[in-house]
């Protein structure tokens, strides 16, 4: 099997792709079940978990480039500055969720989980094809 970095770039962007769809229903029936609050806490737990996904997208390029001994698509100080600077943001999002609404924790957790969901539809895809 040729598994390419054009190729793991592809499932990531499908991935990403997946996490809106998921979010956007699982907003939806945990609004309708739940209340507002716990259709946007679903809504934040796929945001935070989209933008982990996207971060871990760049770090895989940046180090398939240098195994690669290709020209890096950025500077790695500025990946990594970013990666740590998002991580913050999510965490003052989370809390700052967690704070002012009061929804279902449930409904941040399945968000948060979204991102773990669409790299396994990807990897079952991958070993069916």
């Amino acid at each position: 099997m040729q598994f390419t970095d054009a190729d793991l770039q592809a499932a990531f962007r499908r991935a990403l792709r997946t996490i809106v769809i998921l979010a956007l229903i699982g907003g939806s029936l945990f609004a309708l079940i739940a209340g507002w609050q716990s259709g946007v806490y679903v809504l934040v737990g796929a945001a935070v978990s989209g933008v982990g996904l996207y971060e871990w997208q760049q770090l895989v390029a940046l180090i398939n480039a240098r195994l690669d001994n290709q020209k890096t698509p950025r500077s790695t100080g500025f990946l990594l500055v970013m990666f740590f600077l998002r991580l913050g943001i999510a965490a003052v999002v989370l809390y700052a969720t967690l704070k002012c609404l009061h929804g279902s924790l449930y409904a941040l957790i399945a968000g948060l989980a979204l991102a773990v969901a669409a790299l396994t539809i990807e990897a079952v895809r991958l070993v069916r094809s």
